[in-house]
């Protein structure tokens, strides 16, 4: 495991923002199990969490005029620090109006603060895409290996249903070969009734 300090990396037309690598899974699919880093991203192990003044500079050595959106996601669930980010997200909203920001989770903030957290995100974040995976809860524990245990995948759920409300647009993902086409249409039913949109990514993305 290579250690670095990537913080921020282009990906397609976004600029992702790599805060921690803490994450309360261990997907059986996550790329961090297999690599160091994404396509000429440089390393996304981190030495260190960074500042929110280091976020700030690798923010500033990018011009955001060239990016589509700002994304955080890394090699970590991005939520575990929460406080860091709506900060930044602040920033980036003060001097980017109108650029979109959105969080690539796993949806079980409201378990690692012991609270929900999604009406913090109103007025900050434009889209929160959460990783359904599966719409069955036992299935979900066995892929995310969460160490929240039974509970996560209703955690999960509830998160969405709170952010459909809070947010402007919550998208549901799941990865593509990992469930049978069945399994993708229950978590379409499952999107629909919260109210989310559902994606199906590809496993590399």
């Amino acid at each position: 495991m290579k250690k670095e300090m990537t913080i921020a990396y282009d990906v397609h037309n976004g600029l992702y923002i790599n805060l921690t690598n803490r994450c309360p899974c261990a997907c059986t699919f996550c790329l961090r199990q297999t690599m160091d880093s994404m396509a000429g991203s440089g390393g996304l192990w981190l030495e260190h969490e960074p500042s929110y003044d280091e976020v700030i500079a690798a923010i500033q050595e990018h011009d955001l005029s060239q990016y589509t959106e700002v994304v955080f996601c890394g090699f970590g669930e991005p939520t575990e620090r929460l406080d860091t980010l709506l900060q930044v997200a602040k920033y980036i909203k003060k001097q980017y109006p109108g650029k979109p920001i959105r969080i690539n989770t796993n949806g079980l903030g409201d378990l690692v603060y012991g609270e929900p957290i999604a009406e913090k995100l109103t007025g900050l974040i434009d889209v929160v895409s959460i990783s359904l995976n599966t719409p069955n809860a036992a299935e979900y524990l066995r892929l995310t290996r969460s160490k929240f245990g039974e509970k996560s995948f209703d955690a999960m759920l509830s998160f969405a249903e709170a952010c459909v409300k809070a947010v402007p647009e919550v998208v549901m993902t799941t990865v593509d070969t990992t469930i049978s086409h069945e399994e993708e249409q229950q978590c379409r039913a499952i999107c629909e009734r919260i109210g989310a949109r559902y994606r199906i990514r590809p496993w590399e993305e």
